[in-house]
């Protein structure tokens, strides 16, 4: 909202680490790590790399909302521009944020999932993409083993459904005019 030094600085960041593809980051981390990672260490390096999308989505939210007309009207009657920020601009931005929060958690846990179907996360803890890998390493497909990999599968799909469906419901709050009248 303010601009200036600081928000050059975070959309620079922002850009540039855009340009690095995310999930070469995480398999090369992944790989020279494999043996002292652990699920906790999963979680910091894929969010780590998850705060970028939602940051850049919320700048952009921030700059147009600063050219509405209720935020100039304030600006004009001498409000405060913390007050502006606290309660013109947070109550607009709580939707955006939570859809941005669940996307950003539905990529983080499919990047994690991903990592681990490939072998590529933590060996001693049962986690549903080490579950995946290890079906794929005992031939359960072929040995007709459906529970191996079709569990996992299913939750995977019920997770990303749940998530997408609480997505949905906060943008329907977010924008009045995606509203079913009844």
């Amino acid at each position: 909202y303010l601009g200036g030094r600081l928000d050059t600085l975070i959309r620079g960041t922002v850009d540039t680490l855009l340009t690095v593809p995310g999930l070469v980051v995480l398999i090369s981390i992944a790989s020279i790590i494999r043996e002292a990672i652990s699920v906790e260490i999963m979680a910091l390096v894929v969010a780590s790399l998850a705060w970028m999308w939602p940051t850049r989505t919320i700048r952009a939210q921030v700059l147009s909302m600063r050219e509405n007309s209720y935020v100039q009207m304030a600006k004009l009657n001498g409000v405060r521009t913390w007050e502006i920020i606290w309660r013109e601009l947070m109550p607009n931005l709580l939707p955006y944020l939570a859809v941005s929060f669940v996307g950003s958690v539905s990529a983080a846990i499919l990047a994690s999932i991903g990592l681990e179907a490939i072998g590529l996360g933590p060996q001693n803890e049962p986690t549903v993409g080490m579950t995946i890998y290890w079906s794929i390493q005992f031939n359960s497909l072929i040995r007709g083993m459906w529970w191996w990999w079709g569990f996992p599968i299913f939750f995977i799909v019920f997770l990303f459904v749940s998530l997408f469906l609480i997505s949905a419901g906060l943008d329907q709050i977010a924008n009045p005019r995606l509203r079913r009248v009844a």
